[in-house]
């Protein structure tokens, strides 16, 4: 199987090499990412100038990997139409460092770089990891899950287009409390602006960090697993809407299931 890493942190973030390592148990991995953060950016592509590539060392062994002077979209068109000849099997984007769930999907270059995939029929997964940013992020509990689906579709191919959105809770994985199929909930966090005047100019800061603390947040949605130290598998289309058979699905959280009981366990 070959296997596309990407995401929309940068070459520099420890979740892709996280990621990709963890991914060399499913197949022969190739990592294609930004050459510097591009959060926030969606599915943009760069259309009006160059886009460059160049290799780059890669921290994991056997992992041939490029950075590239664009989007997260940017590098997955690259991979698929001019830097390599074979196609690929499935992409990974990811693990973003932060949640990414609800409305937030349409703004994340995490789920855009998956979406690119995701229309070139590629199986693509969108995998990030929710933190508490007075703290560390936690990768294995990402780790484990992406490497459980990509075993599985291996053995078990879907033939329909796959676009998967996995968010992981604040938790190692003897602390996850179950792996539920969710469906997008209402916005996880807002945006908040922030004002600084240096000498005579003055100029704004976009922040996209402001909780969306809302009373009630329905069961059944991924900000309820997350919230609920519960592993969220979506399931969408670029319209946001049902992708996959639900029995297909159920059967990825199975196996993610058995990934966290095994490293760990389930309450």
């Amino acid at each position: 199987m070959r296997i596309l890493v990407t995401n929309d942190d940068g070459t520099n973030s420890e979740g892709l090499w996280a990621l990709a390592e963890a991914l060399t148990s499913a197949g022969e991995v190739y990592v294609v990412a930004p050459d510097r953060d591009r959060s926030g950016i969606s599915a943009a592509m760069t259309l009006l100038d160059v886009v460059r590539a160049h290799p780059v060392n890669s921290p994991v062994d056997g992992v041939e990997a490029h950075a590239v002077e664009g989007t997260p979209a940017d590098c997955v068109i690259l991979a698929h139409e001019g830097l390599y000849d074979e196609p690929f099997d499935i992409m990974f984007s990811g693990i973003n460092q932060g949640a990414n769930m609800g409305a937030d999907v349409l703004l994340s270059g995490t789920v855009g770089a998956a979406v690119h995939g995701y229309l070139r029929g590629v199986p693509s997964v969108a995998v990030s990891s929710y933190y508490d940013p007075e703290g560390s992020i936690r990768y294995e509990s990402a780790c484990i899950g992406a490497a459980a689906i990509a075993r599985e579709l291996l053995a078990s191919p879907i033939e329909a287009p796959l676009l998967l959105n996995v968010n992981m809770p604040d938790v190692g994985p003897e602390d996850v409390e179950g792996v539920e199929v969710t469906v997008p909930g209402s916005r996880a966090f807002l945006e908040s602006v922030q004002h600084e005047v240096v000498g005579r100019r003055e100029h704004y800061w976009i922040k996209h960090n402001r909780s969306n603390s809302q009373p009630k947040v329905e069961s059944g949605t991924d900000v309820w697993a997350v919230r609920n130290n519960r592993v969220s598998i979506s399931s969408i289309s670029p319209l946001l809407t049902d992708g996959i058979p639900g029995e297909r699905l159920e059967r990825l959280a199975e196996v993610v299931r058995h990934a966290m009981e095994t490293s760990g366990s389930l309450a």
